[in-house]
């Protein structure tokens, strides 16, 4: 015999169905009574217009990074306007179109001269294309975004200095609403076509964040290195969202060490560079420069993220009694040796650091950005 099993219950394909029915009894009930995501009470053969398509399904999620969509969170209609690819100023043109059509034929039935109609038609045109010259430009400068999905509501742009989200794209304006809520900026739609635009949310959504910080020229810049490496790996870990997501992209989310699931932060690897990257960037006036990065899921996280790694460099640096140089020119007058002396009391530590966390890939070959 090459395998055994035993047999728990004498039909299991019954139990499965029965298991599988009131699985899908509670659900019915949740539906029904309204205790759901939504808190909203469905009704039997009613389809909510909140219920994605699965066309739609991709865009909303794309455009909200990936996250979970909830139904009922957004207005009536909503999804229908979506889906319906034609704007109304195009449903307009068809009824005049139509209109004009019958207008003719009315014409050539009563045998109206169509010439003289034509050549009239055909000045008022003109007159009228010139004066709708810019509100032309705007809508066919509309379908082409629509068309070819160059921005798309939701996406992170800055146009001629202003830096937002497109809020709102329409036939005549596009509405770009500043990160911090500022204020609302209205840019012809044409302009989204001939002015240059930076998309920082188009394809990917991976930006680094990035600091400058200084340390004193008495300091061992390897030392400094592994504190910041060290620095840089807590942040990967520990800051997370409101939805307890890391917000540092990385190789393998620190989740799975603990036999959880991932939250996406591994989702998408653009980068094949070590993480988190240090560089001795500059000897400068007053300090030696390092500079520090991660990469991040999106735009606006960044901000967060730095807003930590200062917060943490200033703790660390404390601890492990690093000096951040006051920027002035101080004369010294038999105080260096002094402060070599306070310096060495730290030396043990700084060595397990270094020790722990090495130096990351500074002193490996290659050629860097």
């Amino acid at each position: 015999m090459i395998g055994s099993y035993s047999e728990r219950v004498k039909n299991p394909f019954n139990e499965w169905k029965k298991n599988e029915r009131k699985k899908y009894e509670r659900y019915l009930e949740s539906c029904i009574s309204g205790n759901n995501q939504a808190g909203r009470k469905l009704r039997l053969g009613v389809k909510p217009e909140e219920v994605y398509t699965i066309e739609n399904w991709r865009y909303v999620k794309r455009r909200e990074n990936y996250q979970a969509i909830i139904p009922g969170n957004t207005q009536p209609g909503h999804i229908k306007g979506i889906a319906r690819f034609a704007p109304k100023s195009v449903r307009n043109v068809i009824s005049i179109g139509l209109f004009v059509s019958l207008v003719l034929g009315i014409a050539a039935w009563w045998e109206i001269d169509l010439l003289l109609i034509a050549t009239a038609s055909g000045g008022l045109s003109i007159a009228v294309g010139f004066a709708l010259k810019e509100t032309m430009e705007n809508y066919f400068s509309y379908l082409q975004i629509r068309k070819e999905e160059i921005i798309q509501e939701g996406d992170r742009i800055e146009i001629e200095g202003y830096n937002g989200i497109v809020y709102k794209i329409t036939p005549r304006v596009t509405y770009i609403k500043h990160g911090l809520n500022e204020s609302i900026a209205i840019f012809p739609t044409h302009q989204l076509i001939t002015s240059k635009i930076v998309n920082y949310s188009k394809d990917f959504k991976i930006v680094p964040a990035k600091i400058k910080i200084g340390v004193s020229y008495i300091h061992d810049p390897e030392y400094v290195t592994s504190i910041l490496i060290k620095i840089g790996k807590r942040i990967m870990n520990e800051i997370k969202d409101e939805r307890g997501q890391h917000m540092v992209v990385q190789e393998k989310c620190p989740y799975l060490e603990e036999n959880l699931p991932s939250c996406g932060c591994d989702k998408d690897i653009l980068v094949d560079i070590e993480q988190p990257t240090v560089r001795f960037s500059e000897f400068a006036d007053s300090s030696l420069q390092f500079d520090l990065w991660l990469f991040v899921r999106d735009y606006t996280s960044q901000f967060k993220v730095k807003s930590h790694m200062r917060m943490m460099i200033y703790h660390e640096f404390k601890k492990y009694g690093i000096k951040i140089p006051w920027p002035v020119k101080t004369v010294y007058q038999g105080d260096e040796a002094k402060e070599q002396e306070y310096d060495k009391m730290f030396e043990s530590s700084r060595q397990e650091v270094k020790k722990e966390y090495g130096l990351g890939d500074l002193g490996k070959a290659g050629i860097d950005d």
